[in-house]
């Protein structure tokens, strides 16, 4: 096996996978975020406990006060093996998540805004190619009219 560390030529991604750091749920958690009707009829049908947290066609709102929530109620801090480890998130509905989640995220833009850590100093050198590469990453996510 070839280690690409010594070649830079043979490394074809230069981010990072997710580390589940949870800065895009958590950012985006407080009512940034949006479901199709189709999404909302779905939950309702097969997963009321989702659809409880909808209120008029918005996501995440307490299903005892329907006030909106700060972030998303099926963001879940993983359990540390070691006390010392960054934390680690967890989605409790992620084959359900709305579109908004599944398509995050789009741009190498919003990533350095949200200080993701998938990205790399090389990333930033060239945020082009960067954009390219995560495309190529997230295309099995995004429909294909996606743009």
């Amino acid at each position: 096996m070839i280690d690409s560390s010594h070649c830079p030529l043979l490394k074809v991604n230069a981010m990072k996978d997710c580390n589940q750091c949870g800065k895009c749920c958590i950012k985006y958690g407080g009512g940034d975020l949006a479901a199709t009707q189709e999404e909302i009829d779905l939950w309702e049908l097969f997963n009321p406990e989702i659809f409880e947290y909808v209120k008029d066609g918005k996501i995440w709102f307490d299903p005892k006060t329907r006030q909106p929530l700060d972030r998303c109620p099926f963001l879940e801090l993983a359990p540390k093996i070691k006390a010392e480890e960054k934390d680690k998130y967890t989605c409790s509905i992620y084959l359900n998540r709305p579109e908004d989640c599944r398509h995050y995220p789009s741009q190498i833009s919003e990533m350095v805004r949200d200080e993701c850590e998938m990205i790399e100093v090389v990333d930033l050198e060239n945020p082009n190619k960067a954009q390219k590469q995560l495309d190529i990453l997230m295309g099995s996510s995004r429909t294909s009219n996606y743009s």
